[in-house]
Order: C-alpha cells, then structure tokens, then sequence
C-alpha cells in the first residue's frame, strides 16, 4: 500500500510516519512537507534510508505537485496532517492559517477527487466545537455543533466541514478524526508540556496563562498514531470519530507535575496574561470510536508524561536548536520576553 503524508516532518506526522513503518514495513509512505518553523527533517533523521520512506519537499497548496506526487507514485490513500496548529500564532496571524488550513484542505481535495483516491483521512481538533464549562460534565461528541472560538478552531472547522461537502457532493471516501490535545516526543516547545519541560531544563519559569485552570483531554501521541490505524482500516466513509485520551487536566496541575517530575520548584510558575478567546475546557466522547474501532487510548497520562519529560532531557540538542532566533522573537511577542 502506498501512502502520502501531509505534514509528516512536523510532531504528530512525524511520530505517525514512524508508528506506520514500523507496525506496516511492508507500506510505501511519501512525506509531502513545506518545512514551516515547526516542521523539523530531524524528527525522521532516523529513517531516511528506508527505501520505503521519501521525503518531497512542497506545499499541499500546489495542486500540480499534489497531482504528481498521486498519478506518478500511485498513491492509494493520503493522510492529511498538514495545518498551522498553534491558537496563540492564529491570534497573531490569522490569514496563514486560513490559507493554509482551508484553501490547502480544498486543494487536496479536489486534486483526490480527480484521481479517484482510494481514502483521504482528515485529521482534525476538538477545538472545532468550542468550550465547555468547568463544573459540567458534558463531553463533544460526533454530533456536537461547531462553535470555534479562535482563528485556528475556525479554520480548522472550515476544513471539516469541505471533507464532509466533498464526500457528499462528490461521494470522496473520506473518514473525519476530531482529535484532543497531543503531547510526546518531537513536538514544537510552543505547546504547553514542551514548553514547559524546556523552560524548567534551562533554568526559566514557565508561564501559564490566566489563573492556569484551563483544562484539556490529553492524549499520547503513540495512541493518536494507533486511532489513525484504526479509522484507516476500520472507519466508514463520511464518519467522524471522536478521539480523545480520559486524561482531564488543568494547565496548573500538568505544569506542577512537569516541575515535580523534573525535582523544581513551583516557584518556577509565572502567571501571564490570558489570552484572547481562550477556551476553558476540552473534552471528548470516545464510544462511537469505542464501539465502531475498538479504540482505546493505552497510555496513563502520568506515565506518558513522565516518558516525555525523560525524552526532552536526552534529546537537548534536538529542542536547543528547534529554540532558533525565530522562535525567540515569537516567544518575546506572545510572553513579553520573559
């Protein structure tokens, strides 16, 4: 079988493309990555002699390369990373993350329609419906409206819901994962956990946004890596599976664990200012991915994150030099330097 891979030098595409030669060797995976900041040729430096593994460097919004890449290779099945992924950049900058999010989805789209693809899998957020409150106990499910409330959330729904338009108007064999937040080795030190086990390694504080009671479903990457197996082999056209970890978190009380896996101390915790729209609570309703795949997330929040924690602190090198001068002025603008 041979697959493309959008995005697949950033985090989650990376530990995909590893999960998927390892579990299927026998599969050819092409990896079509535009190389932004937070894609790194690092994270597959490992693999880049498996003669199943190629690497073309592009934009999903070329659609000629796109047709290319499908109709030269033969490409049966895409599976389709590539997004601006980082709220606070949204806020910052939102039309990157429409074009990119929405007219790069579209492109994909229409290019796999014309050479008859054999599965396009979209891989989405939860952020798409919005927040819930903090003293309820209601969870998004497939069904669940969608109500983004920052410039990343709106275009990643937009995206969505032009899957959904294509497999109706066009009957593309789609499959939809709206997905809850990630975490584990190779991810861009914007994101909370790596943010922090990096600042806490160089001796900074960590910031934490508002009064830090935020809370999110974690979920390990390996087990978002086993959920795309799942839908890939067991999911039906035009569905949308819900895939989260059961690991409701405060931002607070994840940053207090990093510091007591780490041995520092919470003094190390510097309160910020919150960010506009922020969402205050995610979480998702795992049965139809329960009983349809038989999915279920393996990994205990606690271990996994002490398994990340232990990876940051044997892959220095590999965080001190994704901290580039471009990272830093971003940093500067979003922490006030701090």
């Amino acid at each position: 079988m041979k697959l493309l891979v959008t995005g697949g030098v950033g985090f989650i595409g990376s530990n995909f493309i590893h999960y998927w030669l390892k579990n299927h060797p026998e599969d050819e995976i092409f990896n079509l990555d535009k190389l932004t900041y937070a894609g790194n040729l690092e994270n597959l430096k490992d693999i880049e002699e498996n003669s199943n593994y190629h690497f073309i460097k592009g934009d999903i919004l070329d659609g000629a390369l796109v047709k290319d890449i499908l109709q030269k290779e033969k490409i049966e099945i895409i599976v389709h990373f590539a997004a601006e992924t980082h709220v606070d950049r949204s806020i910052l900058g939102p039309q990157e993350f429409v074009k990119t999010n929405v007219l790069g989805t579209q492109v994909l789209l229409d290019v796999a329609r014309k050479v008859k693809i054999k599965q396009f899998i979209h891989f989405s957020t939860d952020e798409v419906f919005g927040s819930l409150d903090l003293e309820s106990k209601e969870k998004f499910n497939e069904e669940s409206p969608f109500r983004p409330n920052s410039p990343y959330a709106a275009s990643k729904a937009g995206a969505d819901c032009l899957v959904r338009a294509y497999y109706k108007t066009y009957q593309l064999p789609v499959k939809i994962m709206n997905v809850s937040n990630n975490f584990g080795p190779y991810q861009f030190p914007e994101k909370l956990i790596p943010l922090a086990i990096t600042n806490l390694l160089e001796g900074k504080n960590v910031p934490v946004y508002g009064d830090g009671r935020n809370v999110r479903d974690w979920l390990y990457v390996e087990d978002t890596c086993r959920a795309v197996d799942l839908v890939l082999n067991k999911g039906k056209f035009g569905e949308t599976y819900c895939i989260g970890g059961g690991n409701e978190w405060p931002n607070l009380e994840v940053v207090k664990l990093i510091i007591k896996i780490l041995g520092k101390d919470e003094s190390k915790i510097e309160f910020v200012k919150d960010r506009p729209g922020h969402d205050r609570r995610y979480a998702l309703d795992i049965q139809k991915a329960q009983k349809e795949l038989g999915y279920k997330p393996l990994c205990s929040f606690e271990e996994c994150l002490e398994k990340t924690v232990l990876w940051y602190k044997e892959n220095k090198d590999w965080w001190q030099r994704v901290k580039s001068g471009a990272y830093q002025d971003y940093y500067q603008k979003q922490y006030g330097g701090r």
